[in-house]
């Protein structure tokens, strides 16, 4: 039995982490901003028999309150065999090409709180020494494209981010996983009306990465195939890559 951190629990995917961990009889810390919204899926959980679930509200934008969020996670539940990073948002792109704002926010949901957040989680998890940290990024830093550059930018950050502090916290005995999934059929892609063989379902996604957190892996990419598909962007020369409408 582990006991699991799911920070931005209300996601699609952080549900689906959720619902694996409390199947195989492990305690959860349900972390996200609705307390509400938590609380309904606590009791969705708590009716599939975890020996414990809790709920911690937060706003998780807010850097200058994360040592007091992660405390009050280790305070409530103890040490932590595994924590999910999962919370962000998909911004507009063309409103962030005009405005700055919109642009910052974007990189604060989804890079600059997560390195807040891992700042005062690695000082936790580098004193109990032991543990995994697995965080989830996005295909889409893996090169920067007119589509979403703000939004990959974002990631890409995180994802050089996370190679160090895998590399920092190695001899501590703390794992740190980055999964990289492509598109994913969820509330946030709800907008987007075609979907084809490229999407998969939070399920899948969700059981891909405890898989790769229980096995230790470094870097996913999930599904799999997008590791194929990105190692070809990634080949592509700039003075093509520049031309082209990706």
């Amino acid at each position: 039995m582990k006991t699991v951190a799911i920070i931005g629990a209300t996601s699609a995917v952080a549900q689906q982490i959720s619902l694996i961990h409390v199947k195989a009889g492990d305690s959860v810390a349900l972390v996200g901003r609705n307390q509400d919204a938590l609380g309904v899926i606590a009791a969705d959980l708590k009716l599939r028999g975890p020996k414990e679930c809790q709920t911690f509200a937060a706003d998780l934008v807010d850097s200058e309150r994360h040592d007091e969020l992660i405390s009050r996670i280790f305070d409530g539940v103890g040490e932590l065999d595994c924590v999910y990073i999962a919370h962000g948002t998909l911004p507009d792109q063309s409103e962030c090409e005009i405005d700055y704002e919109k642009a910052r926010l974007a990189f604060d949901s989804n890079c600059l709180s997560h390195i807040s957040l891992l700042t005062s989680l690695a000082k936790r998890m580098k004193a109990q020494k032991h543990g995994t940290i697995a965080v989830i990024t996005s295909v889409a830093g893996d090169r920067g494209r007119k589509s979403n550059y703000v939004y990959g930018a974002a990631k890409g950050m995180l994802s050089i981010y996370l190679q160090g502090l895998r590399n920092a916290l190695f001899e501590h005995n703390v794992h740190v996983l980055e999964a990289r999934p492509g598109f994913i059929d969820t509330p946030m892609t709800a907008h987007i009306e075609k979907k084809g063989m490229l999407w998969a379902s939070p399920q899948k996604v969700a059981t891909d990465i405890v898989t790769a957190a229980s096995r230790k892996k470094d870097i996913i990419y999930t599904p799999w195939f997008w590791s194929l598909i990105m190692l070809i962007i990634r080949s592509i020369p700039e003075f093509k890559f520049k031309k082209m409408g990706l």
